[in-house]
């Protein structure tokens, strides 16, 4: 160097003051976690061994185009596989989109408090958040966010049921929402916790695009499929923006041992759907409980449960890992709460129990 300045490369703007995403909190090993959204079933059957036998190739790359994996999403939803894509959970497909359609002086809306990723990947893309309060009853607030849209909007969220309050839109809102929205703003279905809907008024977001090509939806399989550690999901959308999504993809991003698994996962519909019914079952259980306890809580059609603290919210949290069950808290707002093993579900009911007191 000519003299002795110590200089730092440039990095942009944007990066300035993103809020840090707050994964569950891992516990010791005498805790359940509760934190995460996990399922607590081991992999569906048949998918370790398929797994297990294709770590033999694991010194090659993946396929690039993940053509087997899109293949069998096209048949399962009766979709054309040029309108599939994938990527690294659906947290990295929504960051793609994001890529795709929004940059500086772009808007993209989404209700608040919703999924913790929506405010950091779009300061990311260097585009503003406008973040819709919800309702008194944690739901979207769909007129306030179609009364949000302006010249600048790119993208609109709609997470469906919403997380972390559980609560879900039914399809007349939706629709009615979906007719206000111009043509030429993406609205992406967030359908993360798609298997555990039972409400029929609940819309499933794939027959909702099937007309609309301003509509995307997202789907995982880290939730209901139970691989949240190999980061695979996918997009359907109409074949302009399914494109795009490949062209923002991250080349093998989805790794080959996430492709078989998430194939044989869904060739196992039929274990997938019992093991889903028993978590409902317990979300059911849950439910009634805490409201015997005296506590409103928000029905939720999720894998998880909603309680309003407020100001108590860390203490709460900081009373369930002191009794064996890590939670996660948004510090001043509530805590989410996992459906998991019965026992960690006691654990927890006992502790809201003697918290309501």
């Amino acid at each position: 160097m000519a003299d002795d300045v110590q200089t730092a490369p440039k990095l942009r703007e944007a990066l300035r003051g993103i809020p840090a995403y707050r994964p569950g909190k891992i516990p010791d090993a005498s805790a359940f976690k509760l934190s995460s959204n996990e399922n607590p079933y081991p992999p569906l059957p048949g998918v370790l061994e398929k797994v297990q036998q294709s770590c033999e190739n694991f010194n090659r790359y993946p396929d690039m185009g993940v053509s087997l994996l899109s293949a069998e999403i096209a048949e399962r939803f009766g979709v054309p596989v040029e309108h599939v894509a994938t990527g690294t959970g659906s947290v990295g497909v929504a960051q793609q989109l994001l890529q795709a359609t929004s940059g500086p002086a772009d808007e993209v809306i989404y209700a608040w408090r919703s999924f913790e990723a929506y405010p950091i990947i779009t300061q990311i893309s260097g585009a503003t958040s406008i973040k819709v309060p919800l309702t008194a009853d944690e739901r979207h607030d769909l007129d306030a966010m179609a009364d949000a849209v302006t010249e600048r909007t790119r993208l609109i969220f709609v997470c469906n049921p919403n997380n972390p309050t559980g609560a879900a839109i039914t399809k007349d809102e939706l629709v009615r929402f979906l007719d206000r929205v111009p043509g030429d703003v993406l609205v992406v279905i967030d359908e993360a916790y798609k298997e555990f809907v039972r409400d029929p008024e609940v819309p499933d977001g794939v027959e909702l695009y099937r007309d609309r090509p301003n509509v995307a939806v997202l789907r995982t399989f880290s939730k209901a499929y139970g691989l949240a550690g190999l980061r695979v999901g996918f997009a359907i959308a109409h074949e302009p923006v399914a494109d795009a999504l490949r062209a923002t993809a991250v080349p093998f991003g989805v790794n080959s041992l996430a492709q078989v698994a998430a194939v044989e996962s869904l060739r196992a519909e039929e274990a997938l759907l019992e093991r889903c019914e028993a978590l409902v079952q317990e979300r059911t259980r849950v439910l009634a409980a805490l409201r015997e306890q005296g506590w409103t809580v928000p029905s939720s059609e999720a894998n998880f449960v909603w309680l309003r603290l407020g100001e108590r919210t860390v203490d709460f949290a900081a009373k369930a890992e002191a009794a064996g069950v890590v939670v996660r808290p948004f510090a001043g707002e509530g805590a989410r709460i996992t459906i998991g093993e019965v026992e960690a579900n006691d654990i927890f009911l006992r502790v809201a129990a003697e918290f309501a007191d």
